[in-house]
């Protein structure tokens, strides 16, 4: 269940605005100097003579790095995606990077996705590092991020940087940061280089670039991670040839990697939505294209009746999210939700890990604290931890650089259609989730069921979690403070009750404390970072989160129910009584 009423990107991560003291109209001024281009000059001088409302969005921040990166509007202006707000980021990577790595070579892999401008983008960050002395390995065409995060690792670079926006609308771009292990950056290395950013004035960015520094990757460096992905996301080729598939990549990158990948993991019956597989920063047939919903793979579903499918996958834009539509109880095509994929993947995986007696009790699985808590229970299970950070994927790349020497990773998600098997990519990799699932779906049809029907066994052994997402929008600078109230009377005033059970424990991650509401007692919580997050636990095991978005002007409340499943009849009705529960939980909170 998934009330989204729209989404665009903002961030939650924020930045010191370098001109308070100034108004909006001072700040564009700045922008018609002779630092900048003429096209840049002309565009902010007609701003400014039309009187236009996107002045205003345009300048009266500078962009933010929040769970996702730099991602926004592209246009003219510090609030904007662009050649100085680029350049700027790249200056500000670069003067860090030469400290940190001070008397090396410098390697940084550079990747971009289909968006508009994504490919000058990449050259253009790829001339501000060669103009520092940097060495960058630039991919000729589009590729997807988990493919650049492999990169970074394999060709052993200092860095990464992908130019994404995920999955948001076409007029946006985006900017993410991986450092040597492949990962997103985390603390201290993200508010370190933060500060190095913004102590970069625009006319300092070094944009004379040296080709002779660049080294073009591309179809040779797709075999390399493909191989990773087959050996480190199958363990068995049972039915393989039999499984009909229907993928599609929404006009993103993946129609680089993904068809490949399948064909060489042994699939033979593979149906591609052509019309989507042709890339395009348009996503010309579509109206959003997220794999998590629905209508962005209204024509794979429609294809799959055709070709009577048997498992469904799409990927958005950059490739790192998949969605996954197997036939449910009736027979019928239906969208997994991100908490559903990631238990039939993980249950499967350490399930094969146990049959091959490599699980030691030294091993752990990564999730976060809005994802489904079944990832606990699925961890007890088969004996391993279960780490659990902030929302996304670069804290659970975290986890793995800590426990490196010490404990061994094995797969991690979480709730928004994001999977990784092994640490050999340290960012969500559609990839080899893709490869591991249709493993499982071919397995299951082997065996005379259905991937829907191996979820529901799960369900049996462990019990049944359903979840619901609510995004409440609130765009511009009005937005984000009416985001921040809401915050402030969900902190100062919690729920007593939902859906008729007591909230019986409130945790503040802002504040890193939990209370006790029977007890009237406060403990402290220091193991994951401070973050403004509220959680709710009730009697009766619903949970919900509360978290403004990172890279969305969002307000986002996740609500968790649970119960027991003892046959697939049984599951048809608690899925019915569950779907009213969250009904009830978004009545109490006055999310209407």
């Amino acid at each position: 269940m998934n009330l989204d009423i729209e989404f665009l990107p903002s961030s939650s991560f924020p930045l010191p605005n370098l001109n308070t003291h100034m108004t909006t109209l001072e700040k564009a001024k700045l922008w018609l100097s002779d630092t900048f281009d003429k096209e840049t000059r002309d565009a902010v001088q007609t701003l400014i003579d039309s009187n236009s409302p996107d002045l205003e969005d345009s300048f009266y921040r500078e962009l933010e790095f929040g769970t996702g990166g730099m991602r926004g509007v592209m246009g003219v202006g510090t609030n904007r995606l662009n050649k100085y707000t680029l350049g700027q980021a790249t200056q500000g990577l670069a003067n860090y990077m030469l400290q940190q790595f001070k008397g090396e070579e410098i390697k940084v892999a550079i990747a971009y996705d289909v968006r508009h401008n994504s490919k000058e983008f990449g050259k253009l960050v790829a001339d501000v590092l060669t103009a520092n002395g940097i060495k960058v390995l630039l991919f000729k065409d589009h590729r997807p991020t988990p493919e650049l995060s492999f990169t970074v690792r394999d060709k052993k670079c200092n860095g990464g940087i992908v130019l994404t926006a995920s999955h948001n609308p076409p007029e946006y771009n985006g900017y993410k940061v991986y450092w040597n292990d492949g990962a997103q950056i985390v603390p201290p290395h993200d508010e370190a280089i933060i500060n190095e950013v913004y102590s970069v004035k625009f006319e300092e960015i070094k944009f004379n670039g040296n080709d002779d520094l660049i080294e073009w990757i591309g179809e040779e460096q797709d075999d390399v991670y493909i191989d990773a992905c087959i050996e480190n996301s199958t363990y068995q080729n049972v039915g393989k040839e039999n499984l009909n598939i229907v993928f599609t990549s929404i006009h993103g990158t993946t129609y680089t990697t993904i068809p490949k990948a399948l064909e060489k993991a042994g699939f033979k019956k593979v149906d591609l939505v052509k019309e989507q597989m042709i890339p395009s920063g348009n996503f010309t047939t579509v109206e959003s294209p997220n794999p998590e919903e629905p209508a962005a793979l209204e024509m794979a579903m429609d294809l799959a009746r055709i070709t009577n499918a048997d498992i469904v996958i799409g990927t958005d834009p950059d490739g790192d999210r998949l969605g996954i539509a197997v036939r449910n109880l009736e027979g019928e095509m239906q969208l997994l939700n991100g908490n559903q994929t990631n238990t039939i993947l993980t249950y499967y995986i350490l399930n094969e890990w146990r049959k091959q007696g490599r699980i030691t009790g030294n091993e752990f699985i990564g999730s976060t604290i809005v994802t489904s808590d079944i990832f606990f229970d699925i961890a007890q299970k088969f004996g391993v931890e279960c780490k659990s950070g902030l929302t996304g994927f670069k804290w659970i790349g975290k986890m793995i650089r800590e426990a490196e020497g010490k404990q061994k990773f094995i797969c991690g998600g979480e709730e928004s259609f994001g999977f990784m098997t092994g640490d050999f990519v340290r960012d969500k990799d559609s990839c080899g989730s893709i490869l591991i699932a249709c493993e499982i779906a071919a397995w299951c049809k082997a065996n005379g069921r259905t991937m829907y029907q191996y979820m529901i066994e799960i369900y049996e052994d462990l019990g049944m979690y359903y979840e619901g997402l609510v995004n409440i929008v609130r765009k511009g600078k009005e937005g984000a403070e009416e985001i921040q109230n809401m915050m402030k009377n969900f902190r100062e005033n919690p729920p007593k009750e939902l859906a008729g059970s007591l909230v019986e424990e409130v945790k503040d991650f802002k504040e890193q404390t939990s209370f006790i509401v029977s007890k009237n007692e406060t403990k402290g919580m220091n193991e994951i970072p401070k973050s403004n997050v509220l959680i709710y636990y009730t009697q009766d095991g619903t949970k919900v989160c509360v978290r403004p978005s990172g890279t969305e002007p969002k307000i986002k409340f996740y609500i968790s129910v649970k119960d027991t499943v003892t046959s697939e009849a049984d599951f048809t009705d608690k899925l019915k009584s569950l779907e009213a529960k969250i009904e009830e939980v978004r009545k109490d909170l006055k999310l209407d």
